[in-house]
């Protein structure tokens, strides 16, 4: 009979064989069943590294909803934590979205960094050639933005140039958000069409950093932030949104925004009082928004099938 002395040691041997396999095996790029794991959620399509494929057209749709509508809309579900402000852009005026490749940098440790460049070279396939800041960039495909933890790190601390970002464009179609610096905003401003959030700006080429990983879980700020999330980025601030959720933050948005555009103009016209508008509304009231959905002047956001299962599964 074995002792429950052996059992305890016998136990802890196999734990220990387990993580130093786990350490052996670890990968610069998360695995697609990693990502499909962390995003369990989502039951739709995905990409073949896993991620969630949010369509193109709620991509587009979210161009139109505010930070404020979409900050609500996931505090109402418990998501707290996926906002974050104070950024530095190349064009303010102009809003971003599309779905989140992540990076993370940490400062330098050279045997951890001999390490990566091993596992990412000749494991994984990646470039020998240039620096590792390079690899996020290589795997982006259209509607992708690059979503990077560089620490807040702005001296020696710029993620990309004009060349880079120049290579970011070809792929993505759009920018990037870093908690960190980009070099030559100056260059990164002619690409036509690429936008930028960051923490800062600097001439200095990239030093002390290295790449850690790649769509694997990191923090942007106040925010916690997965590989397929999709991303708000407007001046006002950015938001990363569960892929899960960001369907029904659409509609449900649009149609906050749509309440919001019929109070106003009813208020206007002097029909009902500020208190009726801002408390629960009548049934009077409710008839009447339906009323006025049904002979709005112009396109609405959704589509009719949209709007009626909206109402067919939520209350006022």
């Amino acid at each position: 009979m074995i002792s429950k002395k052996t059992t305890r040691l016998l136990t802890l041997a196999c734990l220990t064989l387990g993580l130093t396999s786990q350490a052996f095996s670890q990968e610069v790029g998360a695995s697609p069943e990693f990502i499909q794991a962390l995003t369990s959620e989502w039951k739709g399509e995905r990409f073949p590294d896993g991620r969630p494929k949010v369509s193109d057209s709620i991509l587009e749709r979210l161009k139109n909803i505010s930070i404020e509508e979409a900050w609500g809309v996931l505090r109402n579900k418990g998501y707290n934590n996926q906002y974050e402000g104070d950024w530095q852009l190349i064009w303010p005026e102009e809003a971003m979205t599309g779905r989140v490749v992540t990076a993370q940098y940490m400062p330098l440790r050279p045997d951890y960094q001999n390490q990566i460049k091993t596992q990412g070279v000749d494991k994984e396939g990646r470039s020998p050639k240039g620096g590792t800041n390079s690899w996020p960039i290589d795997i982006l495909t259209n509607g992708d933005i690059y979503v990077a933890d560089g620490y807040g790190k702005i001296a020696d601390g710029t993620l990309i140039g004009d060349n880079l970002g120049n290579s970011i464009y070809a792929k993505s179609q759009r920018g990037v958000i870093f908690y960190g610096s980009v070099r030559d905003q100056e260059g990164l401003s002619e690409i036509k069409g690429f936008n930028a959030w960051h923490k800062g700006q600097d001439p200095s080429f990239i030093r002390e950093m290295m790449l850690t990983s790649i769509n694997a879980p990191i923090r942007i700020g106040r925010a916690t932030v997965l590989p397929g999330d999709v991303v708000l980025a407007k001046k006002y601030g950015v938001i990363f949104i569960p892929a899960h959720l960001v369907e029904d933050l659409v509609i449900t948005s649009e149609i906050t925004g749509l309440r919001d555009e019929f109070g106003h103009q009813r208020l206007r016209e002097k029909k009902y009082l500020a208190g009726q508008i801002d408390s629960e509304w009548t049934e009077e009231i409710k008839k009447d928004f339906l009323n006025w959905l049904e002979n709005y002047p112009g396109k609405l956001p959704m589509t009719k099938a949209e709007l009626d299962n909206y109402f067919k599964e939520r209350n006022w």
